[in-house]
């Protein structure tokens, strides 16, 4: 099929009814940017219910990591379900599970032994590492970033610092978190450059946060995001992550990384932790992990994981078929798609840094891998968000056939499926330069 192929409005008539009917059932706290109704996809491709195709450079939200129904994903998914759906691994021993929990060992971003608890999602992941590190540490206080995404369950939405309305209305929250300024190097308030970067954003966590409102020995973990995501896409820069490695370190608090977005071989390396050297404590994972299976994992150091059995469960987690389409993404990431996304992600990447000598409204980019993010502003020198006008783009290249998604409050973000090829790259840029044409002109 040609990719992208817009055949009728948008939406069209079937997708319009869809709509009208979801209205009526669904909750309106979903956050729909533009009317597509999914019928059908493959690879990069995806055919809405009135048969217009798109080229995906959203992923399902950085979820479908070898690309929609990889026949050897999907293949193992339905091998897995003929045998059996479900047994519980809260209560049950079943071998993908164990499988995929040495799989998880064997590419951990920390060396020596690790375990894995199971879970369904990455706001599961991310209660798991909370719920872990404060037992493994016997302290209480947890210390995040303001930006941060990590889940919207009640103890995750405690780190979350992403937007307001995430969390009003829901109150009171976990108590017990501080919330610290993130790099933006964009934004710089020293504006360093990248070879002089001592990582000053961190001073307020070592030298008033640490000092001020929480003694160090009552700190858990310091949870972060390798790059932030739901934030602006933002490059935590090697000397921030490392610096914030040395803090913890030095007062016993557990370094927990969200690479639920970040992870599984987005960035080129498995982990995007991996690209600073730095070793976590605790990583939470989840979206990519099994190309569209609901799955979510916190791996822990093996010490760490001491708790008793009762302390954390799950029924659903680590389902069987969960775990089998898990087993096969890792293989494909491992033989394939890592290198893939490396490879198209330079590709990309360049013909997006490109389009800036064109438009004036494209402040930075940024980025590693297939996880690239294009700052929007109404003007270079003072940096002025550019949020409608990023909203504007976002739809205006759904009108010509490209799913991108915002991120932050005037960010566009780019987290193609990792079978994305070169040619699929260049069709991408071409219709973001087009949306940009029609939104702030050349």
């Amino acid at each position: 099929m040609a990719v992208p192929e817009i055949r009728t409005p948008l939406p069209g008539p079937k997708a319009a009814a869809l709509i009208a009917r979801d209205a009526a059932v669904i909750s309106p706290s979903y956050t729909r940017g533009y009317p597509l109704v999914v019928g059908q996809a493959r690879g990069c491709a995806v055919e809405d219910v009135d048969g217009n195709v798109f080229l995906d450079c959203a992923a399902g939200i950085a979820v479908n990591a070898t690309g929609h129904s990889h026949p050897d994903v999907v293949r193992a998914i339905v091998d897995q379900a003929a045998k059996f759906q479900h047994m519980s691994g809260t209560d049950f021993y079943y071998e993908p599970q164990i499988r995929l929990g040495e799989a998880l060992a064997a590419v951990a971003p920390m060396p020596g032994g690790v375990k894995s608890f199971f879970g369904n999602s990455g706001s599961e992941a991310v209660e798991a590492s909370i719920k872990l590190a404060r037992y493994a540490t016997g302290r209480s206080h947890l210390i995040a970033f303001l930006g941060g995404f990590h889940g919207r369950t009640l103890g995750s939405l405690s780190l979350t610092a992403s937007k307001t309305v995430q969390r009003r209305g829901f109150g009171p929250l976990l108590p017990g978190v501080s919330h610290v300024p993130f790099a933006n190097c964009y934004r710089c308030p020293v504006n360093a450059t990248p070879d002089a970067c001592g990582a000053e954003c961190l001073d307020v966590l070592e030298h008033e946060t640490l000092v001020h409102l929480v003694s160090p020995d009552e700190v858990a973990a310091v949870v972060v995001e390798p790059i932030q995501g739901e934030g602006g896409y933002l490059v935590a820069p090697n000397q921030f992550l490392a610096r914030l490695r040395d803090i913890t370190s030095q007062h016993g608090i557990l370094l927990v990384v969200d690479e639920v977005q970040s992870g599984m071989g987005r960035t080129g390396q498995m982990f995007a932790i991996q690209h600073s050297g730095v070793e976590p404590d605790i990583v939470a994972i989840a979206k990519g992990v099994a190309s569209g299976m609901p799955l979510g994992v916190s791996l822990a150091r093996a010490e760490l994981m001491s708790w008793p059995p009762g302390a954390h469960a799950s029924t659903f987690g680590g389902n069987p078929i969960a775990c089998a389409a898990a087993l096969e993404t890792i293989r494909l990431l491992r033989e394939q798609l890592m290198a893939n996304a490396e490879r198209v992600g330079a590709r990309l990447m360049a013909g997006l840094v490109a389009l800036a000598d064109k438009h004036a409204v494209i402040g930075d980019v940024r980025g590693r891998g297939l996880m690239i993010g294009v700052e929007l502003v109404r003007d270079r020198q003072t940096k002025a968000r550019a949020i409608e006008e990023r909203n504007a783009v976002v739809n205006a290249a759904f009108r010509r056939g490209l799913l991108i998604l915002g991120a932050g409050k005037n960010t566009v973000r780019f987290c193609p499926p990792l079978v994305l090829t070169e040619d699929e790259a260049d069709t991408a840029v071409r219709i973001f330069d087009e949306a940009l044409g029609d939104v702030a002109g050349h």
